[in-house]
């Protein structure tokens, strides 16, 4: 399989990895990219566009990634209170006044970055059609009871995390999250990242579906735990339900739904794209733009849930949005931060190394937070980054 692309000397590992995902671990078609210090130093494409067809993947292709748009989604509130437009120890209540009802009062702007609000599911799933509406989608969390008192614990808010900070959003900007993240990330940053596809851009992404896992390789883990296949089966779960807040599940090749601005799950980005979002969060791209300050960046890893997540049933770590790393983990160091997308893409940033990561691919696998080719990318990352400190 030709891998496409360039790297910087020292990062040929990184090259052979990206490789061997095709040839070992199932991919079809993806890219990588990586930074340091605000610098490209990976940029690799390889395999076809869409995952069922033959034409080839380009530089530039873009792809749904998932749920890597929540970490993008977290970023816009953290800049808002960059800006001193939006307290996070502030009740929701005060910017939204609806979000009161059915006990959520208390609710604190944190607890909804957090996955501390309680609301992952909805009583009733919207169905695609009406989750792509955000007056319908905000009415139908305001409404909702929570599954366990806002604040005192954490669970994934798988879809509904589209609606609570896309609203509040909407709600400090007049502007739906698509349009500011365009207008104040993708657009200064000159970054192929988009939460509401515009339509001449979709010419530029490839088709994306499911994959099966390739046969066990070494010590590859390819089925999850009994207690996590359990959640998954029990249609009364809050593992299910908040995976089915929109029922039935969208296609996510059709246009429509990759126009709608569903910061949860439908962002659209190329492995560049990703990395240089991320490079931004911790340092200078280019030179030139950094989105975040030292102090934000902080308060975004700053662990605040930890533990068993109540939707997935697994121990999980979170900041004000992203997903944290342990030492034991096989990515960059324990201070870096990012976000997955279930299946596939994963986008992160490490403040200790500088660097910054981008993986994007058209093949889903049934993960959640621990892709292997993702996991192998950032292995080779790591070894390569480690060599050159030496």
């Amino acid at each position: 399989m030709d891998v496409h692309g360039a790297v910087a000397e020292g990062f040929e590992p990184v090259r052979e990895a990206f490789a061997r995902n095709f040839e070992v671990l199932g991919d079809r078609g993806a890219a990588v990219a990586v930074y340091r210090d605000g610098h490209r130093v990976v940029d690799l494409w390889g395999g076809t566009r869409d995952v069922d067809g033959t034409a080839p993947w380009e530089h530039g292709t873009a792809q749904i990634v998932r749920s890597a748009t929540k970490g993008v989604a977290a970023a816009v509130l953290l800049l808002l209170h960059q800006r001193g437009e939006l307290d996070l120890d502030a009740p929701v209540g005060s910017y939204w006044p609806e979000y009161k009802a059915a006990g959520k009062e208390r609710t604190l702007v944190w607890h909804l970055l957090a996955h501390r609000a309680g609301v992952p599911v909805l009583d009733r799933p919207l169905t695609p059609a009406e989750a792509a509406d955000p007056d319908l989608g905000a009415a139908a969390v305001a409404a909702q009871a929570p599954a366990w008192e806002p604040g005192t614990g954490h669970g994934y808010h798988a879809q509904t995390y589209s609606w609570l900070t896309g609203e509040l959003v909407r709600r400090i900007t007049g502007r739906t999250v698509g349009e500011w993240i365009a207008d104040e990330i993708a657009g200064p940053l000159d970054a192929d990242l988009w939460v509401g596809l515009p339509a001449a851009r979709r010419a530029r992404v490839g088709r994306v579906g499911q994959i099966d896992a390739p046969a066990q390789t070494g010590t590859l883990r390819t089925r999850p735990k009994q207690s996590v296949a359990d959640a998954y089966a029990d249609p009364d779960s809050l593992t299910r339900r908040a995976f089915a807040a929109i029922t039935p599940l969208p296609d996510e090749n059709d246009p429509g739904y990759r126009a709608a601005v569903l910061p949860a799950s439908n962002g659209i980005a190329t492995a560049d794209g990703l990395a240089r979002f991320y490079a931004s969060l911790i340092g200078e791209v280019d030179g030139g733009t950094r989105l975040f300050t030292p102090e934000t960046a902080e308060l975004a890893r700053g662990e605040r849930s930890a533990g068993a997540d109540r939707v997935l049933v697994v121990h999980t770590r979170f900041g004000l949005g992203p997903m944290l790393h342990g030492a034991a983990s096989p990515l960059l160091s324990p201070t870096s931060f990012g976000h997955p997308g279930r299946g596939g893409a994963l986008g992160l940033a490490d403040p200790e190394s500088g660097l910054a990561f981008g993986y994007v691919t058209n093949g889903f696998r049934t993960s959640v937070t621990a892709d292997p080719r993702a996991q192998a990318l950032l292995r080779a990352v790591r070894t390569a980054a480690a060599a050159a400190a030496r």
